[in-house]
């Protein structure tokens, strides 16, 4: 697996690579301090202070308040807390979700009409953008939380989320103002992000994106909410389950290695280096015969889109033939999200407008800080070679 982690792996916006090191370093240190951080003796004690150090690591990187953040099982499960708080009002209202959100949210939101919540899906451009106009077009006086993610996880459109927030503040001055979630899985470690944004109430983050275990997630929360799920009471009652210390340590390894941010000035300059290696990887894939980049704004406007996740599609290619082609030749791709790979729709490109023959056709490429620029060349090339198979 090291040749396909180091060179030809191009699916890391599904999950990344374990960064080996951390991870032994994290497993090392909670194997010596293995009690139950719950537990009122000196071993849960010993567990207790390793937790509350990974949090305080994790805080001080993104620069909130320690006890703002919570650990939780993954992205997904950071994504329903909020979400899912809302059915605990009295009165049912409306939810507002990105027509380009992550099924954490999208599947979640739509279960929750049979609870009696409307479901307000907002409206993508043709880009994949979302406009701070549309959200406040959207908005009703019954919403009770508006989320849109901060990097989509199939173009790599990045979401004007602190303008968002804004807009939101503005828009309900002088009334009850609802609350703002953000699902930051592709953008922690991918892209400069500030969670210190006044309008921002709630944040979703995942360890295994950038290198670390799977089943550990953080979630940030500006102000506590009572969670709809109930049990032990762990995570100051917001999370219920035994805490994963090993998880947790490794993830604030993980965010002290590869977040960007000012303070980490390698892996800005690695951010940097990346953008150059995508805008040239997709003007070159723009002059295959028969590619669409999707959306093609990205060739002219690549500030807007994360370089580490490029969508593009081949004609006369669909997406699966196109990725097993890959495959067969050591070059690992996905058509999309992993958590949908299995299923036949595509509601991200839909909602984008994208036609059937060219959604049928799409593939996504996506990078890690292992990637280098010899390995894209070469993908390149081995793509370029497929695509003329079928289009000479």
């Amino acid at each position: 697996m090291t040749d396909i982690q180091t060179n030809h792996y191009f699916d890391w916006a599904s999950t990344s690579p374990a960064d080996k090191t951390i991870l032994q370093e994290a497993l090392d240190e909670t194997a010596a301090v293995w009690g139950n951080p719950s537990s009122i003796h000196a071993a849960g004690k010993e567990a207790r202070e390793l937790l509350e150090q990974a949090r305080k690591r994790c805080a001080d990187v993104l620069g909130v308040k320690a006890e703002k953040l919570y650990f939780t099982s993954g992205g997904t499960e950071s994504d329903h807390i909020p979400l899912l708080s809302v059915l605990n009002r009295p009165q049912k209202g409306t939810v507002l979700i990105s027509s380009i959100e992550h099924p954490a949210i999208r599947e979640m939101a739509l279960e929750m009409k049979k609870c009696g919540m409307e479901v307000i899906s907002i409206p993508s451009d043709k880009d994949g953008i979302i406009t701070p106009e549309a959200v406040v077009k959207s908005l009703t006086p019954e919403t009770v939380i508006v989320c849109v993610m901060a990097v989509n996880n199939e173009t790599g459109a990045i979401q004007p989320v602190y303008e968002i927030a804004d807009a939101i503040t503005s828009a309900t001055a002088g009334k009850r103002r609802p609350k703002f979630h953000v699902d930051c899985v592709q953008a922690a470690g991918k892209i400069p992000f500030d969670l210190s944004c006044a309008g921002i109430d709630s944040a979703a983050f995942s360890a295994h994106k950038i290198c670390g275990p799977r089943g550990i997630g953080l979630l940030y929360m500006k102000d506590a909410v009572e969670p709809f799920l109930k049990g032990g009471g762990q995570e100051k009652g917001m999370r219920s389950g035994t805490e994963n210390v090993f998880g947790a340590l490794a993830f604030a390894k993980c965010l002290e290695k590869y977040y960007i941010n000012k303070k980490n000035e390698g892996q800005l300059e690695h951010f940097n280096r990346q953008k150059e290696i995508t805008q040239d990887f997709v003007k070159k894939l723009a002059g295959i015969s028969g590619c669409t980049i999707i959306p093609e704004a990205r060739i002219e406007e690549p500030g807007k889109y994360s370089p580490w996740v490029v969508q593009a599609a081949f004609k006369n290619i669909p997406g699966q033939v196109m990725l097993r082609a890959l495959d067969s030749e050591g070059f690992y791709i996905s058509t999309g999200s992993a958590c949908s790979a299995r299923k036949n729709n595509r509601p991200i490109l839909d909602a984008m407008h994208i036609t059937p023959q060219i959604s049928e056709t799409a593939v996504r490429f996506s990078f890690g800080p292992l990637t280098t620029k010899t390995a894209v060349d070469e993908l390149f090339d081995k793509v370029s070679e497929i695509a003329g198979r079928f289009n000479n």
